[in-house]
Order: C-alpha cells, then structure tokens, then sequence
C-alpha cells in the first residue's frame, strides 16, 4: 500500500497514479475481431494473438460478445486499460460512420456498450488511427518529431496524422478530391487490383495521390503501410516525393498495440 509523500511545503501529497506496464489491445475488422496483451515498454505482445470472426451481420449487439471472448483469457484486472479499434470515425467515444461492418453503428455509443460487455472502462478508437499511434511510437516513425503521415493501403486509405508524437485523430485523408475523384478510389490498393495496374501504373496514382498531401501538410516523413506494404520494394521507390517514405514496421500487430497504448494513455490522465 503506498503512503502519502511529503511536498516541499512540508504538508502530505499524494503519490501520482503508477504508469500502466501493459494493456489490452483489440482490434475490430470487416472479417476477424483480434486480440492481445501489449507491453508498453516494448512496443509488444505478451502472449499470443486470439482471432475470432466477425460476426454477419455486424451489429453491435453481434460484435460485442465476440470482442468479449477474445478477452477473455487475458488480463482480468479491471485496472489494466482497455483500447479497441474499430473502422470508423470515432469521436469521444460514438462511432459517426460505418466501414465494412453494419450501418446500425452509425451513431452508437461504442465506449458505453463495449464497457457494459466487458464490465470495466474501454477506449474506442479509429482503426487507421491506432496503427499509426503505434508507428509513431514503436514502429517506423519512431522518434521523428514534426509531422507525420501514416497511411494504411488497402480496401481503402486508411490515414494517420501525428504531430510531434500527438494524434490528431479522424483526419480521414482517404477521401480527399483529386482530380474530382475521391482519392481511395483511384489510389487504394484494391483500385490497383480491380483495375489490373501494373506496379509502376498504380505508382503514378500514388505519387500524385502522396505529391498532394505533402503540398497540403509538409510531412516530415510519410510511412506507408496496409498489407500491400510487404511487397514496398515493387512501388515505394517508383515515387519521387521531397518528403522521406518508408514501409510501416508493426504491419498487422499495429492496430492491436496502437490502441492498447492510446488507452494507457488516457488511463494515465
């Protein structure tokens, strides 16, 4: 039990709260609910991964019982923080849009019915936003101060904007115009697919795609990731951007340790 420590006035003051050595991460998809304990030391795992399937539909009277029992047999002290992620824009804690999961959570109050399912306090969060928290923080991005970019090349764009190691969440970057369309469309990983492009065909989408975020932002570095940033030889070189652009380091592990850290951090006020 601690005890009280004496200020430089003399009168009793209270220990500050002990920063939290690890959290729960989850992260939540179109077709699987993922699981871990994070090590916030270190950036990772404590124990292997549990994967369950999203549930169809994907309501959030169906999603939540599932993000219960890939907890269940982790951490069971209600003082270990909690992050989930989920694909859609997030604000304190209501989710205002829906991607690949049911529309019926436009609108819910994600943070409420997570707590109430797990029976202990939850932080809800952007997906694309977790991962690139935990770039910043353990991966690729590590250490770089200023500005950075982490986009997520996939079904969509997923994007993360981090200023001087602070998240400025919901950013949404996926959707900007460019060349009056919307810019996933032309310029996501899937567009590559359903149109066939060769690497350098769907490079030249991404370096105008890339040249317009650093005219808008001047990033101090850009990190690439999503699952076709295995494969960053065959189409990060082909850009010629003034800002530096790498692979994304945490790939699949991100939106798990991101959201786990983000949680931490509130925890710790």
């Amino acid at each position: 039990m601690s005890t009280p420590t004496e200020s430089s006035s003399g009168l009793p003051e209270t220990p500050a709260p002990a920063r939290p050595v690890r959290a729960l991460g989850v992260d939540i998809g179109g077709s699987g609910i993922k699981a871990a304990p994070v090590d916030l030391a270190a950036g990772e795992f404590t124990a292997e991964r549990v994967r369950l399937a999203t549930p169809q539909p994907a309501t959030p009277g169906a999603v939540a019982p599932v993000v219960a029992e890939v907890l269940a047999g982790f951490e069971a002290d209600p003082d270990v923080p909690v992050g989930i992620t989920f694909p859609a824009v997030v604000q304190h804690g209501i989710t205002r849009t829906a991607a690949n999961v049911d529309p019926s959570w436009i609108g819910a109050d994600a943070e409420a019915l997570f707590s109430d399912a797990l029976g202990r306090s939850v932080l809800v969060v952007n997906d694309a936003d977790a991962a690139g928290y935990a770039e910043a923080a353990f991966g690729a991005a590590k250490g770089v101060r200023g500005v950075v970019v982490v986009t997520t090349l996939g079904t969509g764009i997923g994007s993360a904007l981090i200023v001087d190691g602070t998240l400025v969440p919901n950013t949404e970057l996926g959707h900007l115009e460019i060349g009056g369309h919307d810019a996933e469309k032309k310029a996501a990983d899937s567009a590559r697919e359903r149109h066939d492009l060769s690497w350098s065909q769907w490079a030249k989408r991404l370096q105008r795609y890339y040249s317009h975020l650093e005219d808008l932002l001047w990033p101090d570095l850009i990190v690439v990731g999503g699952g076709v940033s295995k494969k960053h030889e065959k189409f990060l070189p082909l850009l010629d951007l003034r800002t530096p652009v790498v692979p994304a380091a945490l790939r699949n592990d991100a939106g798990i340790i991101g959201a786990a850290s983000l949680a931490a951090s509130r925890a710790r006020g």
